[in-house]
């Protein structure tokens, strides 16, 4: 069931809430927030902040275009082909801001996701919500959402549960998953061997 944790006396961990997160990523949260766009950060920064590791990359989501990004930030640029998302960078520091992509079974017939005959995503830039870009991340432990300034986590796969069981769980079907990209293999593997958890059957 999807679940979206908010902040409360027990809902958002003291961890996250106390955690010291890169100056820049909250500056990207916080001026796309105030042009009216959610933003969270995502991924590895708030995951490896729950298991105690110091975050090192820090990704920002929002339903803001890569253009309307850019617009934002002047000292940023779109990248990418297959996966268009806008570098937000100063002198010292480089943030990652990805667009809510839509969920791929959805968008079969876009002419913006491009597969191969054997499934494999090759272009995929249809933008979505939330809730679908939640869909579209690997593993539950990096579907982790995290408003910082209004101290509010963004559970839909229960990755909170499975980072304190130490496992790691696909969202969606392994096969497909992994069909779509293969790297995703390899990604469970990396992340097994750095965080000592284990990967779901």
């Amino acid at each position: 069931m999807n679940k979206k944790t908010k902040a409360s006396s027990s809902g958002t961990p003291k961890i996250l809430s106390n955690n010291k997160f890169s100056p820049l990523s909250m500056e990207v949260v916080k001026k796309l927030k105030k042009n009216n766009f959610q933003a969270y950060l995502v991924g590895g920064c708030v995951r490896d902040s729950l298991v105690g590791i110091k975050a090192k990359d820090f990704d920002v989501s929002t339903n803001a275009t890569p253009e309307e990004v850019r617009r934002i930030f002047r000292s940023s640029r779109i990248i990418g082909k297959r996966f268009r998302l806008v570098h937000v960078f100063s002198r010292n520091e480089l943030i990652e801001v990805s667009t809510f992509r839509a969920d791929a079974s959805k968008t079969n017939n876009n002419s913006e996701v491009v597969k191969d005959t054997e499934g494999k995503i090759l272009r995929d830039n249809v933008w979505g919500s939330l809730e679908e870009d939640c869909i579209r991340r690997d593993f539950s432990i990096n579907a982790l959402y995290f408003d910082p300034l209004e101290n509010n986590l963004c559970d839909f796969h229960n990755g909170l549960e499975h980072i304190k069981k130490k496992t790691i769980v696909s969202i969606g079907n392994p096969l497909i998953r992994f069909e779509e990209d293969p790297v995703r293999s390899l990604r469970a593997i990396r992340f097994g061997s750095k965080l000592k958890f284990k990967i779901s059957n």
